[in-house]
């Protein structure tokens, strides 16, 4: 069984539900707090909803990522453009202690430490990641308190 960490965002639609809808299929055995955060890169759309959960898996990295993707397809995500609004994003974070670096997938995820929505509530789960924050000032993000199906 291997642990993973997987980052939960959306700014389109109902974003709750979204966020919500993934955790039910993802099962998992802690989540953070929702967090409310402005987008970065491109800014010309409305915040983002953010949390992290764990879940503990048998899946392979590969796998997982399938998974994901498959709950962002259910939520009708697309890709028109990079940072582009979306009604769904997972991003696997950590995966026990893999280190794994492909063009479909790299794990630690390579930009997690630059971002507030990502290090704050993965904070919550690995207090380890808090300090990490220091540098994040600039970025707005809000909690709004506990996730989860009832959320």
């Amino acid at each position: 069984m291997n642990t993973a960490y997987l980052g939960l965002g959306s700014n389109v639609g109902d974003r709750a539900a979204h966020l919500r809808f993934a955790l039910e299929a993802l099962r998992p055995v802690r989540v953070s707090g929702f967090y409310e955060t402005a987008p970065l890169h491109y800014l010309e759309q409305d915040p983002f909803l953010n949390c992290v959960c764990e879940v503990e898996t048998e899946r392979s990295p590969w796998a997982l990522l399938d998974e994901v993707r498959r709950l962002e397809r259910l939520r009708q995500r697309e890709r028109p453009f990079p940072n582009a609004p979306r009604t769904l994003d997972i991003d696997i974070l950590l995966y026990s202690n893999f280190v794994l670096r492909s063009p479909r997938l790299t794990i630690p995820h390579p930009r997690m430490g630059e971002r507030a929505f990502v290090l704050a509530p993965l904070a919550e789960l690995l207090p380890e990641y808090g300090p990490r924050l220091a540098g994040l000032g600039g970025q707005q993000i809000r909690r709004l308190g506990a996730a989860g199906p009832g959320g």
